[in-house]
């Protein structure tokens, strides 16, 4: 903040004020104060300030005893202060040499000398009266301690708002602590510990609002909740409803009550549940359960800033871990954000706070006020709060930095959010001295805002006007961003009204102009939403929020090439929705997401049906730069990790594990949808994703599994990864295909748990479970499908397998084909000590010298029967066609067995991976290894796209422009064309190949 502290304004300041303010009174006071002889009177209008008519009466070294006692901590314009502020000058000269102690130490000692003194007062009180009189002067000492380093700028408004909370909190615990002891005293209460009587005393007392955050302003209420548990210590027979609501209403009095020493704080309970409806304290249970089945997403903003002050506060902490779940949401919950946002239109509207100006405005309520600033943060953290731990935090200005960390808002919105914070928390502060009143209206006259800019530090009102609009702009702009998108029933194209039950022409020519070929079914559709027809929009608040999207929505699908389609598969989404209040608000407070929904729905028909099951998927896409996110395994693990530490329960392990797993999926196909990922490492990161959720659930399975058997000591599970997760080919349709192993049980061994089970069943049984917690439908859907044939013997052989059994009977039971499967074989889920023997086992089996004679007979025979059951002829069919994946998979897994023995370092569980490496060896002729090469790209590209879109194979006859669109991009080509034309070369060269190499 700006500020003057010269002489010459202060004189300015005298001459203005002479007509307010007697010096010579507040000279003679202070004179007495510092042991000086009596003033009668002294005439000091018009004769330059404050300190000029102190030297009319005094020496120079009465001068220095009397206003340089403070040092630096004393404010250069002492008349400045006093002249501006009723409320200081007032607690100075009625107790003048508290007033000049104060000056003479630094704040910090003021504080903590008034703060010990206030408690032994507190201590020794024995009526209410010896007591209010205690907490009443460590107020008065204490604010004009922080008034004066807040005025003199010899402290930072962080440290002001801290310091008025700690006040309060002081008043506010003493003051129970005292009641408590007193109703020890009479018999009622049998405190634990009578020299610490909160402790164990089921009393909890939560600071709420700025109170709870640390950041009190100067004159502001404290807000309070009051709650009880049911189990306090009180005399036997003794409700504990009555005792503590008769303990709260004296509070309230001790706090509160205006007595010839005034009051210590205002004292509001009203943030409590219901508060028409209940007692000033509840208990515990009643406020649980008000929250689980009515709480309002205002209230849930109110408890972000909730924090035990006084009384048992462990307690406190409890209740805050218990209503956790209500305030901080699993999934992120843009509705809230409407909710709060339509509570600041509310005062808007009802306070006349509704535009930006400087005389008379309201720097808490108003436009780019503070409550601006705190409900941009605090919406924020209810959207992602639940998500991310790092964003509960009660301090706004830590918020603002946090925000900052995790990228929801840029560093730029956070300096100048934070810089406008300060400056109006100090504005409010300046305001609010002037009387000790709680407002938070600047001066709507003229010369008292003159007169009040001066007292806060500017050289004019003009310098207070010049530093003040910048801010308030600057934060309503940013908070506009982030809430203020108004609804509209037009388009920049025309009128689009769905109302009545027939079409409005100029809707009709509207939707043409958008680009919509069946413009009445789509105004049908649409007047059908708003009847309310489907669960999505029974509500009617359901019903306004999708209305507020409508000309958006239609905008966005007119820009894909077949509007009508994607039109049809927004609204099957809607018709598939249980509930759309949530969806809908997180769309309205997201337009963007808008045109990606669109490109979705007319792309990847599969994707949209996706999201119409499981439409909070949207919420991965409000990541900050989420298209620009690679799965990197370690965050990865580290992000689910830190999900499913949050579990209350294995179900809760299951669920959570289920929303992340779909929320990355739909990620990753998003991130091949918009090319923000090229379509080659798409199936790399369904696998580290696929990998991360195996291990981890694994991990999940065997702990909860020994709760009730125990372990089997000494032995180990394993999960071998086969197929396309082995891999790393997975597509957004794959099943996972593997194989349990377990190590160090022998047939004798059994669990050590409450119910031993032999090893073999032990570990039949964690198969079991292991399958489910990937398979098994929950609340939240099922993960993966699980195959467990690749197992030895198949279907016919145990669910788990030793890795004795399993190495030897891969080296003497096994079939080439198993042996090929192998190839791709890749550990998933493993201690080090169990990981590196499988691996080497399996090292060891695929490296025995072979003889390729009969491993290429073994191969054509396996070719030539799943041609006979699966070919197909169309070359799209990519898989199974002639020369497709299968058969470009058989060579590669051919050459590896035929050749590995020489040349290990071939193996490779990745199809392509492997080729390349075989090619390196002059295995192969260079320019059929490169083809072979270039084939696995093209393949694997053009089958993760359609995989991620379609349920059927690609028919590019009946594709929509944008698939179209995307396989070609996929391919690097100039159209779909010359994407069927490559197609078929390689599919050629890859039958050829397999006709030289294998036969």
């Amino acid at each position: 903040m700006t500020t003057t502290n010269d002489m010459d304004t202060d004189a300015t300041m005298s001459d203005a004020k002479a007509s307010r303010f007697d010096y010579g009174l507040a000279l003679a006071t202070l004179w007495k104060a510092s042991d000086g002889d009596p003033i009668d009177s002294v005439d000091v209008a018009g004769q330059g300030g404050f300190l000029t008519a102190l030297g009319e009466v005094a020496p120079k070294e009465r001068i220095d005893a009397v206003m340089s006692l403070a040092g630096p901590a004393l404010p250069a314009g002492l008349e400045r202060v006093m002249a501006g502020s009723e409320y200081l000058r007032d607690c100075a000269l009625h107790r003048p040499k508290r007033f000049l102690s104060i000056l003479q130490r630094s704040p910090e000692t003021s504080l903590d000398a008034a703060r010990d003194t206030f408690l032994s007062a507190m201590t020794s009180a024995t009526d209410k009266s010896a007591a209010m009189r205690a907490l009443r002067s460590y107020k008065d000492t204490a604010a004009m301690a922080i008034a004066l380093a807040d005025l003199s700028y010899a402290r930072p408004v962080d440290w002001v708002i801290r310091q008025m909370s700690d006040l309060a909190e002081a008043t506010v615990s003493a003051s129970i602590d005292w009641l408590l002891s007193e109703a020890a005293r009479a018999g009622r209460y049998l405190p634990p510990s009578p020299d610490q009587p909160s402790l164990d005393s089921g009393l909890v007392v939560l600071g709420m609002g700025k109170l709870g955050a640390g950041e009190l302003n100067f004159s502001s209420d404290v807000d309070l909740i009051v709650y009880y548990e049911p189990t306090a210590p009180l005399r036997e027979g003794l409700e504990p409803g009555p005792f503590f609501v008769r303990l709260t209403r004296d509070l309230v009095k001790l706090m509160s009550e205006i007595t010839e020493r005034g009051y210590v704080f205002r004292v509001d309970l009203r943030l409590r549940p219901d508060p028409g409806a209940t007692q000033p304290a509840i208990s515990v249970d009643a406020a649980l359960q008000y929250y689980e089945s009515l709480g309002q997403n205002w209230e849930r903003a109110a408890l972000i800033k909730a924090r035990p002050i006084a009384g048992d506060r462990e307690a406190g902490e409890r209740f805050l871990q218990d209503v956790a779940p209500f305030v901080w949401r699993k999934y992120m919950d843009f509705n809230a954000l409407t909710d709060v946002h339509a509570m600041k239109r509310q005062i808007h509207a009802h306070k006349g706070h509704d535009a930006i100006a400087v005389a008379g405005h309201n720097v808490k309520l108003g436009r780019g006020g503070i409550r601006e600033i705190e409900f941009f943060v605090q919406t924020q953290q209810l959207v992602a709060g639940g998500r991310n731990p790092h964003l509960r935090h009660r301090e706004t200005l830590v918020m603002l930095d946090r925000l900052t960390e995790t990228g929801w808002i840029t560093e730029a919105v956070r300096d100048a959010m934070a810089d406008a914070y300060r400056f109006l928390r100090a504005l409010e502060h300046r305001i609010q001295m002037v009387r000790d009143a709680q407002t938070h209206d600047l001066p709507s006259d003229a010369d008292d805002l003159e007169a009040f800019s001066r007292f806060a530090g500017f050289a004019a009102a003009e310098a207070l006007r010049d530093e003040l609009l910048p801010r308030l702009e600057s934060v309503q702009r940013h908070y506009e961003r982030l809430f203020e998108r108004s609804p509209s029933l037009t388009s920049d194209s025309g009128s689009l009204v769905f109302v009545g039950d027939t079409d409005d022409p100029e809707t009709l020519e509207t939707l043409g102009q958008l680009g919509f070929k069946r413009p009445a079914e789509v105004s049908a559709t649409i007047r059908a939403w708003h009847y309310g027809r489907f669960a999505a929009t029974r509500s009617e608040r359901a019903r306004e929020r999708l209305t507020e999207l409508v000309p958006s929505l239609l905008e966005a699908f007119g820009r894909v090439g077949d509007a009508d389609a994607a039109f049809a598969a927004f609204d099957r989404f809607v018709r598939a929705l249980p509930t759309g209040v949530q969806v809908f608000s997180l769309l309205c407070s997201n337009r963007h997401l808008l045109g990606l929904i669109a490109e979705i729905a007319g792309t990847a028909p599969r994707l949209a049906e996706i999201l119409a099951r499981r439409p909070r998927v949207l919420e991965a896409l409000l990541e900050p730069d989420f298209l620009s996110q690679t799965i990197d395994p370690a965050l990865l693990a580290e992000h689910l990790a830190r999900t499913l530490a949050q579990a209350e329960s294995h179900e809760d392990v299951l669920d959570r594990a289920r929303i992340f797993g779909h929320e990355h999926m739909f990620l990753i196909g998003v991130q091949l949808l918009t090319g923000a990922l090229p379509a080659k490492e798409i199936g790399k990161s369904y696998a580290d994703l696929a990998e991360t959720l195996v291990d981890q659930l694994h991990a999940a399975v065997r702990q909860e599994f020994a709760h009730r058997h125990g372990i089997v000591p000494g032995a180990e599970s394993a999960l071998l990864a086969m197929g396309k997760l082995g891999g790393r080919e997975l597509t957004a349709t794959s099943d996972l295909d593997m194989i349990v192993l377990y190590d160090g049980a022998d047939g004798t061994v059994t669990s050590d748990g409450e119910k031993p089970l032999a090893a073999s069943t032990y570990f039949l049984r964690l198969s079991q479970r292991i399958v489910a917690s990937l398979a098994a439908p929950t609340a939240e859907g099922s993960l993966y499908e699980v195959d467990l044939r690749l197992r030895p013997s198949g279907n016919a052989g145990p669910l788990a397998t030793s890795l004795d059994g399993f190495v030897r009977y891969q080296r003497e039971n096994a079939w080439t084909w198993e042996h090929m499967a192998l190839t791709r074989a890749r550990l998933v889920s493993a201690s080090p000590r169990i990981r590196e023997a499988v691996s080497r086992a399996i090292r060891d089996v695929l490296t025995l010298k072979r003889d390729r004679e009969t491993v290429r007979a073994d191969v054509a025979t396996m070719r030539q029967r799943i041609r006979t059951q699966k070919g197909a002829t169309d070359p799209w069919d990519i898989k199974a066609a002639e020369g497709g994946i299968i058969d470009l998979e058989f060579i590669a897994q051919f050459l590896q067995l035929a050749y590995a023995s020489d040349h290990p370092d071939i193996l490779s569980p990745t199809t392509e991976t492997a080729l390349r490496a075989i090619a390196s060896k002059d295995l192969l002729p260079q320019d059929l290894g490169d083809g072979l090469v270039n084939a696995a790209e093209l393949y694997q590209s053009l089958v993760q796209v359609s995989r991620l879109a379609l349920n059927e194979p690609f028919d590019p006859a009946r594709a929509s422009p944008e698939l179209a669109r995307l396989m070609t991009r996929t391919a690097g080509a100039q159209d779909l064309a010359e994407v069927e034309r490559r197609l078929i070369e390689a599919e050629r060269m890859v039958t050829r190949a397999v006709s030289e190499l294998i036969g």
